[in-house]
């Protein structure tokens, strides 16, 4: 059994290209070519080499002391924080370009929720003189003020999502419908590993740097290239999936997610999925989602703008329904008080949505020889205010 994507794009019983006829076009140009473009020897150059000049791979995998010696395991931290533009994001939005460059493709847009993957975006769009689009909600964008000054910096047009919960579902609507208008000269980078086949699988593969380079660190610092577990926080799930992806089909690698239960899993404000979604059809996939009984999308809420996802990537719902993955849910208040640990104890202020994962260690309990790697996925820059005004530092 794999835990890899199959040639239609599915996970188990999730995945596929759920979409409407205007759109199949625009998937189906990107399905036939991607993985052909991918497998060239140019892109792997071209695309190695920005990586490791521009974006600043690979990243150190560094062991926590002070956080390990607290919890009494080993915990190493990968430090996709000092990625360029300041998180993960940045993996795939490269891919991403150079993939539309590919297919002749002169305009792009984008979604965002806490506003790194429009940064990563507009980056990469500056990098090749290419018109970017970002869609926010507009809350996200009060919350995520300095990501949205970025932005425009940067050349980007951000618009503001004003729609339902005006946060990262909406910004995703509103792409899709630019992408439906727009169909011959524009690429839709998606940045997280939702939406319609290939998304998912494409996404992951410019993301599986992060377990790659984490086997072969590991092997350099503990002799094995296999850590005991491997966690991540989850909203959509692109950097969970960069984590979990060269470790999925082997079993001795534990794999553990962590989504944001917000205010509590039945509180009314949360957005853990894996504990209360229902199989579902969201932005042209099949997955895990939040809805009320007749079919429709439930509100959700994370104090971190990148976790407030009603969805789950189809690769983490099939995880979750087949036993592989261990999905934990964490507040928002044990993921403020989790980041202002690893702040203290590592000198490291890491994003909220990262927080979330570091919070697990007051779930579960590890042995003294596991060896825990936890994607830190984000540096907190962007979340200072919501620090600031959650400790009224």
């Amino acid at each position: 059994m794999t835990y890899h994507a199959n040639e239609k794009g599915y996970y188990g019983q999730f995945g596929g290209a759920f979409i409407p006829e205007m759109l199949y076009p625009n998937t189906e140009e990107l399905r036939q070519n991607y993985i052909r473009i991918m497998e060239e020897p140019s892109f792997i150059k071209e695309f190695q080499a920005l990586l490791k000049d521009y974006v600043g791979r690979p990243t150190p995998l560094y062991f926590a002391n002070r956080l390990s010696e607290k919890y009494k395991t080993k915990i190493y931290l990968k430090r996709e924080d000092l990625c360029h533009t300041g998180a993960h994001k940045v993996n795939n939005t490269i891919g991403q370009i150079l993939m539309a460059k590919r297919l002749g493709k002169t305009r792009i847009i984008a979604e965002t929720g806490a506003g790194q993957h429009g940064v990563a975006t507009a980056t990469v769009c500056a990098l090749m003189g290419i018109e970017c689009v970002v869609y926010m909600g507009e809350i996200d964008i009060a919350r995520q003020a300095p990501n949205v000054a970025r932005m425009k910096m940067l050349g980007a047009e951000v618009r503001s999502a004003l729609s339902g919960s005006r946060t990262l579902k909406d910004a995703t609507n509103e792409a899709i419908r630019d992408w439906i208008n727009n169909p011959v000269n524009t690429h839709y980078i998606i940045g997280s590993v939702v939406g319609p086949h290939p998304y998912p699988d494409m996404v992951a593969r410019f993301q599986s740097v992060i377990s790659k380079e984490i086997q072969s660190q590991l092997l350099e610092k503990e002799g094995t290239s296999n850590p005991d577990y491997v966690v991540a926080c989850v909203g959509g799930g692109s950097n969970a999936a960069g984590t979990y992806y060269h470790y999925l089909d082997n079993n001795d690698v534990g794999i553990i997610a962590v989504e944001a239960a917000g205010k509590g899993i039945h509180s009314g404000e949360s957005a853990a999925t894996s504990a209360l979604g229902k199989v579902g059809i969201i932005h042209g996939s099949k997955t895990l989602l939040m809805q009320t009984q007749d079919g429709q999308i439930t509100e959700p809420y994370s104090i971190s703008a990148g976790l407030d996802y009603p969805g789950v990537g189809p690769m983490h719902a099939h995880l979750y329904t087949s036993g592989r993955g261990e999905f934990i849910s964490v507040t928002d208040d044990e993921a403020m008080a989790a980041g202002l640990l690893v702040s203290q104890l590592e000198g490291i202020i890491p994003a909220i949505e990262t927080s979330h994962a570091f919070a697990i260690f007051d779930h579960r309990k590890f042995e003294q020889d596991d060896i825990v790697v936890i994607n830190l996925s984000g540096r907190g820059d962007k979340d200072l205010q919501t620090y600031i005004e959650y400790f009224k530092l």
